[in-house]
């Protein structure tokens, strides 16, 4: 998916949500556990109930590979059934991939070429050869850390080069652009970070921003939008667990339809008033 495609998208759900699929086999509801496959089966519900109201769905593959195989195939199937029954969404790769060159080739034949998604989250840290492997495919997305919205950012993203003085976070702007355009990288910044959205967007101010933090982890979408919207949206903001763990019953998939409701509702708002609708 290009990047006035996904701009469609935006407009045609007045949407720019994307829901993670961070499905916990301890958090589903226990009716579920009796099928063949109860992450598949949990997701399936969920995406159907959602997929009008988003643009994206990013499954974590940590909540995948803690199951071995049988996540695997769990995470398989889910892509391919979002391929197939909902082909105009978004798919995100939130595996945070980022090795030497040979290595990072793999990676993005793995995620492009066998399970097809859209885009694949990946961290910036080992420089220029272990991000471009990602970059070959066309129509294929990198989405870069850059600011994230944990605890643990201040670490190292504040850290101040010398020289220039920029924080690290701005100097991973700043050089990967270098490396790739709007048209085929996004940039990770997290909600709870809002208040920098204003002096990112001076750096990037036509990329693409995946911006978790809303929801659970008390981000403002009002902030977020406020200082990160473009003239094409650009942005997509993650809310995973407010939506899909609403209930943890026999109605789970109806309330995740009515948390992610809430959710579009003011994105069109949003959207109406920064007139891109």
């Amino acid at each position: 998916m290009n990047r006035e495609q996904l701009f469609e998208q935006i407009q045609d759900k007045r949407s720019f949500l994307c829901i993670g699929l961070d499905t916990d086999i301890l958090k589903i509801p226990a009716f579920l556990k009796e099928t063949s496959d109860p992450v598949f089966a949990f997701n399936k519900e969920i995406i159907d109930a959602t997929q009008d109201l988003c643009v994206a769905y990013k499954p974590n593959l940590a909540f995948y590979e803690s199951l071995g195989a049988a996540g695997w195939v769990s995470l398989e199937k889910t892509v391919s059934y979002i391929r197939e029954k909902y082909p105009e969404q978004f798919i995100i790769a939130d595996a945070k991939r980022g090795d030497i060159g040979n290595t990072s080739n793999l990676y993005a034949r793995a995620f492009f070429d066998r399970m097809d998604f859209d885009a694949v989250t990946v961290a910036p840290y080992m420089g220029e050869d272990s991000v471009k492997p990602f970059m070959t495919y066309l129509d294929k997305w990198v989405i870069l850390l850059a600011l994230t919205s944990n605890k643990g950012a201040s670490d190292f993203q504040y850290i101040h080069d010398g020289p220039s003085g920029d924080f690290l976070f701005e100097k991973v702007l700043k050089t990967a652009q270098q490396w790739g355009s709007p048209d085929n990288m996004m940039f990770v910044v997290g909600a709870t970070r809002a208040e920098k959205l204003e002096e990112i967007r001076e750096i990037v101010p036509d990329h693409f921003l995946l911006v978790p933090g809303v929801g659970a982890q008390g981000g403002s979408l009002e902030e977020v939008a406020r200082y990160g919207m473009n003239d094409q949206c650009g942005l997509l903001v993650n809310s995973s667990r407010a939506i899909i763990y609403a209930s943890d019953g026999e109605d789970f998939a109806r309330r995740a339809r009515e948390e992610a409701m809430n959710v579009q509702v003011d994105m069109e708002e949003l959207l109406l008033e920064a007139d891109l609708l």
